[in-house]
């Protein structure tokens, strides 16, 4: 099967460029980039709009098993789809985790039910519970991508440089949450003048900068590979340019609601606008922007958090955290763009370049013999997001009722139409 794009304005996060140009398609993979129209080709005519790789979003939660009515791998997968993420990478914060190779095998299986590709992380200790180490090889041999136990942090360090030792051998991934587990224990808020006023238990940003200080120390003793998955404060950045210079092999990530919302959007008591880590200042949300900017952080994710309406029907601080992403990550990161924090080859570098090089996915690129995962989209069409509209069984959304750009009008992965029109 022979696909030919033309008309289209591709965006290409390695040569952070976006040219007027053409894509051949040919069996899931980008066989020419600007070429003629072959013989026998099926033409997809862009309207001048944009064609990028597909978004690979780093720190899903799906609810299999354990929570499937909050999600499942299906309804995840049309989500991404809708949104133009082609790969999804799944957390291992299941009931039960996924911490051994069985439940590595039945997450697998169930997500070939989705019509995107699906990766999964597994736990770094057995049940998350941060007392015993899982069997880091044969969960990589079962095709984990990274080890993480997700928002809990890891307290008991010698566990914690022992993981990392343990990893640094087989070269595998450590994703920690960059947290002191004692400060910023019920937190919902981030300490200041506004958490006072509306009277919300609240968290120092220096808890995040002690986990990560910490986190850091241990990298440089053990060399392992690591990522931190949440940096959302400006004291954080010191630490990651001192340890990128000093050579260790470390990449940092952040949510796109913490580029795009700030510690004010809590008024009201919105428990859609309740995050881990908590929404914070407007100086650190700049701050985040610049950092991604110069590529002090790697990575924009959504951390797709899907919450049922009786975990969120709650007084704020008692509501569970999160929120839906995997539909929004796009038109959310518009915001910045058309805000001229970031540019489109900037955003699509942070959102499917990156990640993929740091996974280790063949994703993420336009280039020839690429796969063909790629999402065509206009960065101008506007809409009103209404949260019933999104297709994750779960609607907890902040961005309910906002004013939008960025629709997605078709989602191919491997060169087959998930999404669009003809899908």
């Amino acid at each position: 099967m022979i696909l030919h794009f033309q008309n289209a304005r591709l965006i290409d996060p390695e040569a952070l460029t976006v040219e007027e140009s053409t894509l051949t398609l040919r069996d899931g993979r980008i066989e020419a980039v600007g070429a003629e129209t072959p013989a026998g080709a099926e033409l997809i005519d862009c309207g001048g709009r944009h064609l990028a790789p597909g978004l690979v979003d780093w720190g899903v939660k799906i609810g299999e098993p354990g929570e499937r009515h909050k999600e499942s791998f299906r309804s995840a997968g049309l989500a991404a789809a809708a949104g133009g993420v082609t790969t999804v990478i799944a957390r291992p914060d299941t009931l039960p985790p996924i911490d051994a190779p069985e439940s590595l095998e039945f997450a697998t299986r169930r997500a070939a039910d989705a019509p995107v590709n699906i990766r999964h992380m597994a736990a770094l200790t057995k049940g998350r519970d941060g007392r015993e180490m899982v069997e880091m090889s044969f969960l990589q041999d079962g095709g984990a991508v990274a080890f993480t136990d997700g928002v809990r942090t890891l307290a008991d360090t010698r566990l914690m440089s022992r993981c990392m030792t343990y990893a640094r051998g087989l070269g595998a991934l450590i994703v920690g949450h960059p947290q002191d587990p004692g400060l910023s224990k019920g937190a919902a808020a981030t300490s200041g003048k506004f958490a006072s006023l509306y009277g919300l238990p609240a968290v120092s940003p220096m808890a995040e900068v002690m986990g990560l200080d910490r986190d850091l120390a241990l990298v440089a003793m053990t060399k392992a590979r690591y990522h931190a998955d949440q940096i959302t404060v400006a004291a954080s950045l010191p630490a990651l340019r001192r340890a990128r210079e000093a050579g260790l092999d470390i990449s940092a990530g952040t949510s796109i609601h913490h580029l795009t919302l700030n510690e004010f959007d809590v008024g009201g008591y919105r428990t859609f606008f309740r995050f881990t880590p908590p929404l914070r200042a407007e100086d650190d949300r700049l701050a985040m922007i610049e950092a991604v900017a110069d590529g002090t952080i790697d990575v924009i994710a959504s951390f797709h958090t899907p919450q049922d309406e009786e975990s969120k029907r709650l007084p704020f601080a008692e509501a569970a955290p999160g929120a839906v992403g995997l539909q929004t990550l796009l038109p959310a990161a518009m915001r910045l763009y058309h805000a001229g924090g970031l540019s489109l080859p900037q955003l699509w570098r942070a959102m499917a370049l990156n990640p993929a090089r740091r996974l280790g996915l063949d994703a993420g690129r336009i280039a020839v013999g690429a796969p063909a995962d790629l999402v065509l989209f206009d960065p101008d069409a506007p809409f009103v997001l209404d949260r019933f509209t999104l297709l994750s069984k779960s609607k907890n959304t902040p961005f309910d009722g906002a004013r939008m750009q960025g629709r997605v009008f078709g989602t191919w992965v491997a060169g087959r139409q998930v999404f669009g029109e003809a899908a």
